[in-house]
């Protein structure tokens, strides 16, 4: 089993985008996905700021490197992107079928993390890794 700890929070990081995947399908009924996407930001920030103020974990961003500021820059765009996609894909789909696709985003995280970050996962990361991909084709075959 996985150890320092990540696995749960992994776990509940799985579970937490299950339900957004759930509450955003219902909240999205009738309503643009890109403004339904733009609230669900703003919210995001709201708990985040507030999170942060709370725990005593605000420092200046500005001070940090402008290294780390370009790559949560490019991560955030990524993720809005990600977003707008996602729910997009809710509005007019079956959240049952849109997650799991959703989810190919494990099999390109591996890839990726070995051609940019140099990562090596192992034979049994790349057959899960495998799984993944397969799952994914079934949802996305037409039989």
């Amino acid at each position: 089993m996985a150890s320092n700890g990540w696995f749960f929070w992994a776990i509940l990081s799985a579970c937490f985008a299950a339900l957004t995947a759930i509450f955003a399908k219902v909240g999205i009924r009738g309503v643009d996905s890109d403004l339904a996407t733009l609230v669900r930001t703003l919210i995001v920030v709201t708990l985040l700021a507030g999170f942060v103020f709370a725990t005593g974990k605000w420092s200046n961003p500005f001070s940090l490197p402008g290294r780390t500021l370009a790559f949560l820059f490019l991560s955030a765009t990524a993720t809005g992107a990600s977003w707008l996609c996602y729910f997009r894909a809710l509005q007019i789909g079956d959240a049952s079928k849109v997650a799991p696709v959703d989810k190919f985003s494990l099999v390109l995280v591996a890839v990726f993390a070995v051609v940019f970050l140099g990562e090596r996962p192992s034979l049994q990361d790349w057959l899960g890794i495998g799984l993944v991909a397969s799952g994914v084709l079934v949802l996305a075959a037409k039989l």
